[in-house]
């Protein structure tokens, strides 16, 4: 994205807010969406989970949740020796199949990035071309408590050192109690903190951090809030509090992608992190986004499974599927 791009987003949210984003604007606006029926949305979430898959399709699904993972170390005791395996697996996830797909991307802590992109070399890159990006989390990961400056920094060190991508978490607090502008400007401005020397922008993730917000309504207002303030992706959470990424509040992300594609023709990814840890899980996922803003969402620039562990079922269930041991009996499919 380009200066001029991201001028363009900011006016138009102007324009749909009908004014500047201030607390009174923004409040008028996200409290005047619809509200968010609880039982009808838990209802779609479950039913898209007992959709089909035809067996052909199988291996196609496994192969796409590879490509869509940002597999993840966010541990006090990573060190670069643990990212270097990291990303060893990024590039190889299966060293006995050669036609493994590489993951989207490798996440890790900012002071992390400088490590990932070496061990990256000539791989690092775009994921929808075949490569791997580096996304680094930021804004004091995972609490968000600090101050703006701080966030800045740490968000213009990350970009520095090679970060493609930044998973920033909101200012809850600030959230819950009603200080949006407050909210829609951090978000703001860290998005120019992602802006690099050449002019572009890496990526920016907001996290949500869904459980620790109550409601579903809340939910979709922060999701609206994000993208207006410039998200290029909405994320559920940290997967450090419980409950994370949820189908239900999946689809209701997915839903106010839809809506904003819909109003602005401008496509905004989403990536539910935290909780996802088996394929037939990850499938379910799939459907839910195929359902609801159509398969062209299903590519790495508009969809990623946050994820430490997912990797190795996935792995498993395409082993059993290539040796013919694997009958997908309990597995979500889709028709």
């Amino acid at each position: 994205m380009s200066r001029t791009e991201l001028q363009t987003l900011a006016e138009r949210a102007v324009d749909l807010l009908g004014g500047e984003p201030d607390d009174t604007t923004l409040r008028r606006y996200l409290h005047g969406l619809p509200g968010v029926d609880a039982v009808g949305l838990e209802q779609r979430a479950a039913a898209l989970g007992t959709r089909s898959i035809k067996t052909t399709s199988k291996a196609w699904a496994l192969d796409r949740i590879i490509e869509l993972i940002d597999l993840t170390t966010l541990e006090g005791a990573d060190t670069p020796g643990k990212v270097r395996s990291l990303v060893a697996k990024a590039l190889t996830p299966d060293p006995s199949d050669p036609t493994c797909p590489r993951v989207a991307a490798v996440c890790v802590y900012g002071d992390m990035v400088p490590d990932a992109v070496a061990a990256l070399g000539g791989a690092h890159g775009d994921p929808d071309d075949g490569l791997i990006s580096v996304a680094a989390v930021a804004t004091a990961f995972p609490s968000g408590r600090s101050s703006l400056a701080i966030k800045l920094a740490d968000t213009a060190e990350a970009v520095a050192a090679g970060a493609d991508e930044i998973d920033m978490v909101i200012d809850r607090g600030a959230f819950l109690s009603g200080r949006y502008g407050l909210v829609f400007d951090q978000i703001s401005q860290v998005k120019q903190a992602c802006r690099r020397a050449d002019g572009t922008y890496a990526s920016l993730k907001v996290i949500l951090e869904t459980g620790e917000l109550n409601t579903y309504d809340n939910i979709k207002r922060a999701s609206w809030l994000a993208i207006l303030a410039g998200a290029d992706f909405i994320k559920t959470s940290t997967g450090k509090v419980q409950p994370a990424a949820t189908r239900p509040t999946t689809l209701l992300m997915l839903e106010v992608v839809r809506d904003w594609y819909r109003a602005t023709g401008q496509r905004v990814g989403v990536k539910p992190a935290g909780g996802i840890r088996t394929a037939k899980d990850a499938i379910a996922y799939l459907v839910l986004v195929a359902e609801t803003v159509g398969e062209e969402w299903l590519q790495p620039h508009l969809f990623r499974y946050g994820a430490s562990s997912l990797l190795n079922d996935v792995l498993r269930q395409r082993q059993k599927l290539r040796s013919g041991h694997y009958t997908g009996a309990d597995y979500v499919t889709i028709d």
